[in-house]
């Protein structure tokens, strides 16, 4: 059994760990924000990584997925209360139907 521990880097100063840490952040915001997202099978969590969606509003995209099926394209997504052709268009690069 393989016991693989990550140890944190070590820093000189708070600057260099500040540094490391902001680094992290960005890779990990450009890594969310150029991923896809499945809108028929997307958690809250995962919709509320796209432009202008809060937790209601994933909310209610769950709901109208629950009450009517996958949606059968991006542009159904319009049909969800609260969202719009802008809304749409500003994310529509990292909508997704299929994984």
């Amino acid at each position: 059994m393989s016991n693989k521990a990550q140890a944190a880097p070590c820093f000189d100063s708070a600057q260099s760990a500040y540094s490391y840490l902001l680094a992290q952040e960005t890779a990990e915001t450009q890594a969310r924000d150029y991923s896809g997202v499945n809108i028929n099978h997307a958690s809250e969590g995962e919709l509320t990584s796209l432009y202008g969606i809060g937790s209601s509003k994933a909310q209610a995209i769950i709901l109208y997925r629950d009450m009517f099926g996958e949606f059968k394209t991006v542009d159904d997504l319009e049909k969800v209360k609260g969202i719009g052709p802008k809304t749409l268009e500003k994310n529509r690069e990292r909508l997704q139907l299929r994984e």
